[in-house]
């Protein structure tokens, strides 16, 4: 199988030794190589009924890949740990594998290298490094009394999905494929840096949870304007078909991997951001000055 996976695989300009040895080489000509890891476990972060194996290769690698954007950094590389029983079909590795190379592909990175292993669920966990390209890092702990909050990217729209799938639907495809297959805006996490950013984080758990990391980090309050955060219509049709208020999944769902970020004011954004808010004294996130009541996913709640 492992000669299966690596057969399949692509390099990247960063590749300088991919999988087959003891370990891969990556370039990082910055000297400084961020990395991040994610799991993801059959069941609990996919469902096999929901979701082909092609869609949770690309949900795999979009999750990691987004943490490095989210840094201000470019993508270089992948290591993917895979464990799943014997009896799993070879055709279902191959839609995985393919999702992987084909996300990667998306942003220049290429997988390395990882490990396989036998087990009774399927897992995956996942570490992403990326090249900060001379720019330093763009933290949580940044964020400044007077800057603006922005965000790049869809928020609700994974959430949307998976409450539609939760309800036994599977359609309208435009937001359950938005949970089957997320896309962040891997290109505006750079930006955002060279843009100068104050702080930044992907949107993994929900924007107001998101958002309170920055803020705990930073010691500030983020005050967001309810006015300025959309809710697409097609997530209001498909709030009213569900009787779900469709501002719960735009500001507590997770696994779109939007970006936000703060910006001194008077930035220059281009139209890829939107500001939603401001940073003021204070602690915590609140919306149009009240907290809101669930703030996103936590696992062990």
């Amino acid at each position: 199988m492992i000669r299966r996976i690596t057969a399949a695989l692509a390099g990247a300009d960063t590749t300088l030794l991919g999988p087959g040895d003891d370990a891969a080489v990556v370039a990082a000509a910055d000297g400084r190589v961020v990395a991040s890891t994610d799991m993801l476990v059959e069941n609990r972060h996919f469902r096999r009924d929901w979701s082909t194996a092609n869609d949770i290769g690309h949900k795999a690698a979009a999750r990691s890949l987004a943490d490095i954007a989210a840094m201000g950094a470019v993508p270089t590389a992948l290591l993917v740990g895979f464990a799943a029983p014997g009896t799993l079909a070879l055709d279902w590795v191959d839609g995985l594998v393919a999702g992987l190379r084909e996300e990667c592909g998306e942003v220049g990175a290429a997988v390395v290298g990882g490990d396989v292993t036998a087990a009774d669920t399927i897992t995956l966990a996942v570490t992403a490094l990326g090249d900060l390209q001379g720019r330093d890092p763009v933290t949580l702990g940044g964020a400044r009394v007077g800057d603006v909050v922005a965000v790049a990217g869809r928020l609700g729209w994974s959430a949307g999905g998976l409450a539609v799938l939760g309800r036994g639907f599977r359609s309208p495809v435009q937001v359950v494929t938005a949970h089957r297959r997320p896309e962040p805006p891997y290109a505006e996490g750079p930006r955002a840096a060279q843009l100068g950013a104050t702080a930044m984080t992907d949107v993994s758990d929900g924007l107001i949870a998101d958002l309170g990391h920055i803020a705990e980090a930073s010691g500030v309050r983020l005050e967001l304007r309810g006015e300025a955060i959309e809710v697409p219509a097609k997530l209001a049709e498909v709030g009213a078909a569900l009787n779900v208020d469709p501002l719960v999944w735009v500001l507590t769902g997770g696994d779109d991997y939007a970006l936000a970020a703060t910006f001194p004011r008077g930035t220059d954004l281009p139209e890829q951001w939107r500001v939603i808010g401001a940073v003021i004294d204070g602690e915590g996130v609140r919306v149009d000055g009240r907290r809101w009541p669930v703030g996103g996913h936590e696992h062990y709640r």
